[in-house]
């Protein structure tokens, strides 16, 4: 398959670099590893074997780059306003649009671009970063759990998920999306904002006891937020938020991307990953008072 990754950090490498691995045709849009992965080519250090790509195909702009089968959208949600003009020149009548990205909202904005049968969204569990140039480190889990935006079990999101197990990344196509989201926000919304705010890593949260507490309550709400929102079947909040805290406690001293963007004067995402859940719920009248408190917070000390 003839796959783009717009979005080339930390995930969009790594993903990339095991589709490549495994055969497909990969083509990167590349901005700061650009000149290093030119020279080196990219280096993975992963906890399931480490591995050097010689050869990347590597673009300065998306206007250089092919049409393609499929494109991967791994930007942070604060750079959405990039997306028409990044993906238009990849697009062939039957390309497809699998975005990676944080939060909700990202499959509307790009249904909204190109329709609602191109797009699938997908929620990725990985723990990685980038260290010098051209290098990535997968640090631990890596699992995606993806979908088709018009709801269902596709075959094409199936096809999709296959190549992601072939190129050793654990896939599951699902039916649906929007639980995948909303599960996914119960870890987001408490480890990344909490982990910007005070500067203490998911580990040092977790030792904590009234921290802990707090990282629960919130997952409680989160999970409230999304029973409200007709999914396929309930989140079983209590099983989850345990099931979410023993994994995060396995990653040891892991800083969140929210953490390490705030560290690194990056914006935050705050649109996708708190603002859109709060208002879903708010429509639904649920209220999410911690969460908005999370948010006010990480807003104010914004810049």
């Amino acid at each position: 398959m003839k796959i783009a990754i717009i979005g080339a950090g930390a995930l969009g490498l790594y993903y990339g670099a095991r589709l490549q691995q495994a055969g497909e045709d990969v083509h990167f849009l590349l901005r700061r590893d650009r000149e290093a992965i030119r020279q080196r080519g990219l280096q993975v250090y992963s906890i399931d074997g480490d591995f050097h790509l010689d050869q990347v195909q590597g673009y300065a702009s998306a206007d250089e780059m092919p049409t393609v089968d499929l494109v991967i959208v791994g930007l942070k949600t604060f750079a959405n306003s990039q997306l028409k003009s990044l993906i238009t020149p990849l697009l062939t009548e039957q390309t497809a649009i699998l975005t990676l990205q944080n939060g909700l909202g990202n499959e509307e904005r790009l249904a909204q671009l190109f329709g609602r049968p191109r797009i699938l969204g997908g929620v990725a569990f990985l723990c990685s970063n980038r260290g010098e140039p051209g290098v990535v480190h997968h640090l631990s889990q890596g699992p995606i759990r993806l979908g088709e935006f018009c709801g269902g079990l596709s075959s094409r999101a199936e096809e999709i998920s296959a190549m992601f197990n072939r190129a050793r990344v654990h896939c599951t196509a699902v039916a649906d999306l929007k639980k995948i989201r909303w599960e996914k926000l119960v870890w987001n919304v408490p480890f990344n904002g909490l982990c910007a705010l005070t500067g203490k890593t998911t580990d040092q949260l977790l030792a904590h006891p009234p921290s802990r507490t707090l990282i629960e309550e919130i997952m409680a709400e989160v999970v409230a937020g999304a029973n409200a929102q007709e999914l396929t079947s309930p989140i079983d909040g209590a099983a989850f938020a345990a099931q979410l805290i023993k994994l995060t406690e396995g990653m040891g001293a892991y800083q969140p991307s929210m953490m390490i963007d705030r560290e690194q004067g990056r914006p935050l995402e705050l649109e996708a990953i708190y603002g859109i859940p709060l208002q879903h719920a708010g429509e639904q009248g649920i209220d999410l008072p911690r969460i908005a408190m999370l948010h006010s917070l990480l807003a104010v000390t914004e810049g």
